[in-house]
């Protein structure tokens, strides 16, 4: 597993009975989590300092409840190309503008970035093309190790919401390039165009719908991205990511994928497993979905 265990502004504290509680900076969250299907108690004495709470409603979706929370916080992270900030907000469907497993990958392409980065030299920039892009954790570390990244989700919100994350981190705004498409569709007029890229981030959700009410099931629907992204890479591709939350697409899927779609045709590194973040009260890792990498 690969875990996200450089955290210092975030921590799961401990996970029972179907929830995780975790410190967000200086705030205590109680999240559900449908991994967390054991009964330990509430060892932690943070459970009883929670400042928000999220309950899943029997009918679909849910609501916070709130104690002393802002409406608004931030946290950071120290990536591998510098420091970054992201604005924090509890909202629908539990969430908050991170996912901090995401760290691991991270720390993995930017690592790969930077490398590039100082063999090529400043004439010939590193280009990352990042779909399902969300709050821009990904871009923002990509930015920061030195990469020129275009940024695609469907969702004009998450996308405001992305370059607010990359002005409080410092990416220089040259590197950054801020598209609200339906990345389906924005991949095919990228082949058209005769756009190619030097590595790949992908983060796409089970279900979801484009700006103009298109339909996504990853199910029906990743596998064909990931064939017609390929064709997006540049001859001197170094890297392909994908994360995925579903629980039917596992490492061994994730794995075969790329190795059909991209490393039958370039050769090639094909590398998947879960993501983790580790458990303060034990030694627990707690599992966050899957990431498969392509890489040379």
């Amino acid at each position: 597993m690969w875990i996200a265990d450089r955290w210092k502004d975030y921590e799961v504290l401990d996970a029972t009975r179907g929830e995780k509680l975790e410190r967000w900076g200086n705030y205590f969250l109680v999240r559900p989590d449908p991994q967390v299907i054991w009964d330990t108690g509430y060892q932690s004495p943070e459970w009883k300092k929670k400042n928000g709470h999220y309950h899943r409603s029997a009918k679909g979706g849910g609501n916070w409840e709130m104690k002393d929370l802002p409406q608004e916080w931030t946290i950071g992270y120290e990536s591998i190309g510098g420091s970054m900030v992201f604005h924090l907000k509890p909202f629908a469907f539990k969430h908050t503008g991170v996912f901090p497993e995401q760290a691991v990958n991270w720390d993995w392409c930017g690592a790969r970035i930077r490398d590039a980065v100082e063999k090529r030299g400043p004439k010939r920039p590193f280009k990352v093309l990042n779909l399902f892009a969300y709050t821009g954790g990904a871009t923002v570390s990509a930015a920061l190790a030195g990469a020129c990244v275009t940024h695609v989700d469907a969702a004009k919100g998450m996308v405001g919401w992305a370059r607010e994350n990359a002005a409080a981190s410092h990416v220089p705004t040259e590197r950054t390039r801020w598209l609200v498409d339906d990345c389906q569709k924005f991949v095919q007029r990228e082949i058209r165009r005769g756009n190619r890229y030097d590595a790949i981030i992908m983060d796409p959700p089970s279900y979801g719908r484009g700006p103009k009410g298109e339909i996504w099931k990853i199910e029906e629907n990743v596998y064909p991205l990931i064939l017609s992204a390929a064709q997006l890479l540049s001859d001197e591709a170094d890297f392909f990511l994908i994360n995925s939350y579903t629980t039917g697409l596992q490492p061994a899927v994730l794995s075969y994928m790329l190795s059909e779609a991209i490393a039958a045709q370039r050769g090639g590194t094909v590398d998947a497993d879960e993501i983790g973040l580790p458990v303060k009260r034990n030694s627990l890792v707690l599992p966050c979905g899957a990431s498969g990498r392509w890489y040379q």
